[in-house]
Order: structure tokens, then sequence, then C-alpha cells
């Protein structure tokens, strides 16, 4: 059931957003070749609890995969789409793009968003992957409204990136969020203008386009957990947490500010 937020809900998704925020943004800072993702799954682990909040993603389990979710992060590096377990022999290198995807619950309700970034110099193909990627985050929210629809979003996605050459994930997908890490709506990547579930006010959503550039087909890992793209090309992933609003919509989770 699709659930419109009450200010006292929102009070809590926007502290739960900017733990979120707050720890993407610490993040950044310690993206350096050599450090390993298993630390920075640590430094997350540690702010989040400090500020009072709950890692959404450990302990988290799917019907079909038999062990939980061990870290804090999703951490992908370059072909790994998505899921991305945190390892201690996992260094990061000059040029990689690693993706950090994360949510937290505070007073049992939750904020979700994710961000690519570059180790040090990366190449042109990389760096326009990641700003392309994004601006596609940035077209989808710019059609967020009461009125809107969910296939709205999914089209300002697909029609700005598939023209480019790049593939879309299409077998993962955003989703509404409250009270529950994923709730309804699912929100694709793709769609036609005016289809799907009609967006209301106090929604809240997790956008997030997941872009390649080769092929769209995914495959997932030994661990049953990371997904990657199965033509070992790149991938980027970008997701915020948003309110619909009246006449647009607000950012909870503001990692880019």
């Amino acid at each position: 059931m699709i659930t419109l937020k009450t200010e006292e809900q929102l009070t809590r998704m926007r502290r739960a957003g900017q733990i979120v925020a707050d720890t993407l943004r610490l993040l950044r800072e310690h993206v350096k070749p050599g450090v390993d993702t298993y630390t920075l799954d640590a430094m997350a682990y540690e702010h989040v609890v400090k500020c009072g909040g709950r890692p959404a993603f450990k302990g988290y389990r799917v019907p079909g995969i038999r062990s939980a979710f061990p870290g804090t992060l999703c951490i992908s590096v370059n072909d790994e789409v998505v899921h991305g377990i945190p390892d201690r022999t996992r260094r990061l290198e000059e040029g990689d793009i690693v993706s950090f995807d994360m949510g937290v619950e505070f007073g049992g309700y939750y904020g979700d968003a994710a961000c690519t970034y570059g180790v040090g110099n990366v190449s042109e193909t990389r760096r326009r992957l990641m700003e392309h990627t994004l601006e596609s985050l940035h077209r989808a929210l710019a059609v967020v409204r009461d009125g809107a629809t969910v296939g709205d979003i999914g089209y300002a996605v697909e029609s700005y990136i598939v023209p480019m050459g790049y593939g879309l994930v299409r077998s993962y997908a955003g989703h509404g969020i409250g009270r529950k890490l994923h709730e309804p709506p699912q929100i694709p990547n793709y769609g036609r203008p005016g289809s799907g579930v009609t967006l209301k006010k106090g929604m809240t959503l997790a956008i997030e386009p997941m872009v390649m550039t080769g092929g769209e087909e995914v495959v997932t890992g030994k661990d049953g957990w990371t997904v990657l793209t199965a033509d070992h090309s790149d991938a980027a992933h970008f997701e915020h947490t948003v309110l619909v609003c009246e006449s647009g919509s607000e950012i909870l989770t503001p990692w880019e500010s």
C-alpha cells in the first residue's frame, strides 16, 4: 500500500536522509588509491551509529540468498553495478570508479541514497558515464510533482540515456520508501509518459538510475549479492530519496549540497 507521510514522519525521514547524505560526503573525502572497501564500510558504520541512526542494509535478507548482507554500504567498483560487499582485500586503484549505496533507519523511518565517485584520475569515458548518470537523476527529479506519474520518471531517464548509447539496468528499480526500506510503488528507469502510478503530494520515493557503458544484461556474482555487467563494461549509480510536493519535490538525502 502506498502511504502519504505526515509531517511527524517526514521529520524522521529528513533526519535519516541527512545521516545518509553526511556519510556519503564523508566517504568522498576518503576515496583514494590504496584504501580497502572494508575500511570505508567501517567508517560509514561508525558515523551512522554516532549520529543515532541504524544501518539499514546491515543484516538485510532477501529470499533466495542464504546469507544476510554483511555491510553498512553496498560498495560496487567498475563493472559491479550494485550490492557489492565490502572486503578487506579489495583495494581501490587509481582510475577506478566506485559506487556507494546506503540506507539509514532513524526513529522507524528510512532514507536511501547512492553516488559514484572517481578514484584519483579517471578516464574521460568513466568521467562522462558518471556525469551523464547523475544528469539522468536530475532529469528524473525535475518531473516529480503532484499529478505526475511513475512513467514520467522512467521516461525522463530512458529518453536521455539510451540515445547516447548507454545501457540501462532494467531488472532493478527505484521504489517507495518510508516505514519500510522498500515500499510501493516500484520506479523503473524506463517508461512511457503518463503511464503507471500517479504521484501524490506526501509520497516518498527513492529514485536511482543505474547506467552502463555497454549492454544491458547483468549477472549475479558468486557471493549471491554483487550484481555485475555481463560484458564487464563500467557502471554508475546515483540515487536520492525525495518527497513529492505540490509543484516539485524535496530532496531528503542532500549529499550534493
